[in-house]
C-alpha cells in the first residue's frame, strides 16, 4: 500500500526512512497517523513492505521523507532486509504492553546498523502509550536501553497521535544537524540523503571542489 502527502515546489532534501520492529507493534498505524493524521482502524500485519511519503518543514528546510514500513514477521525478514540499504533514519518500534517486542530490539537495531549504515539515525518508539495500564516495559527501562545504544527515545500512541509527528521530525532534525556539522555527507553513496535542489549541492561543495573559471590565454 502507498500513502503520500505531498506539496508542489522545490525540496531542499529527500531522506529515506525505515519503520522497523516486531509484528504487532503498530508500525503501519504510526505511518498512517503521520501521513493521514488519523488512526488506521483495519490494520493487519504488513506483508513485505509498505511505503509512504510526506513533505515536512524542519528547521527552515523543506524535506521529503520517503518512509518504508517493513513487515515484522520473521518469514518476511529476508525480503525486508533488502530495503534497509541506503536509509538515513529509522523508527525502531516496540509495544509497551509486550515484553517480547522489547526483548527483540537489539536484533532489529543490529540489522539496521549492519545493513543500512553504522551512521543511521535511530529513534526508539515505545508505541501504544494509550494502553498504559497494560504496560510491561517501564519508561525508565527503555530510556536506559536508548542511552546505552545512543538512540533518541519517545513513547508514542498511533491511536491518539501523541508524539507521532515529533518522532519523525526529531529524527529528520537530527539528520539535518549532522549534515550541517559535516558528520553526514549527502554525496556519499548509500547515505539515504539526496539534495532536492541542485543549487544546494553547489553551495555545499568545498571551494577546492568548485570549478575554477578558465583564464584567458595570453599567447
Amino acid at each position: 500500500m502507498l500513502w503520500t502527502l505531498d506539496c508542489s515546489g522545490l525540496r531542499d532534501f529527500l531522506f529515506k526512512f525505515l519503520v522497523i520492529g516486531s509484528a504487532g507493534t503498530g508500525k503501519s498505524c504510526l505511518l498512517h497517523q503521520f501521513i493521514e493524521n488519523k488512526f488506521k482502524q483495519d490494520s493487519n500485519h504488513t506483508i513485505g513492505v509498505e511505503f509512504g511519503s510526506r513533505v515536512v518543514n524542519v528547521g527552515g528546510k523543506t524535506v521529503k521523507l520517503q518512509i518504508w514500513d517493513t513487515a515484522g514477521q520473521e518469514r518476511f525478514r529476508s525480503v525486508t532486509r533488502s530495503y534497509y540499504r541506503g536509509a538515513a533514519g529509522a523508527l525502531l518500534v516496540y509495544d509497551i504492553t509486550s515484553r517480547e517486542t522489547y526483548n527483540s530490539l537489539a536484533a532489529w537495531l543490529t540489522d539496521a546498523r549492519t545493513l543500512a549504515s553504522p551512521n543511521i539515525v535511530v529513534i526508539l518508539c515505545g508505541n501504544k502509550k494509550d494502553l498504559d495500564p497494560e504496560r510491561e516495559v517501564t519508561f525508565l527501562e527503555a530510556s536506559r536501553f536508548a542511552q546505552e545504544n545512543e538512540l533518541m527515545f519517545l513513547e508514542t500512541s498511533a491511536l491518539t497521535g501523541e508524539n507521532v509527528e515529533e518522532a519523525f521530525l526529531k529524527c529528520a532534525r537530527t539528520i539535518l544537524n549532522k549534515i550541517d556539522s559535516g558528520e553526514l555527507d549527502p554525496e556519499r553513496m548509500g547515505s539515504g540523503i539526496q539534495y532536492g535542489d541542485a543549487s544546494l549541492r553547489q553551495l555545499r561543495q568545498p571551494r577546492s571542489a568548485q570549478a575554477v573559471a578558465p583564464q584567458p590565454c595570453g599567447c
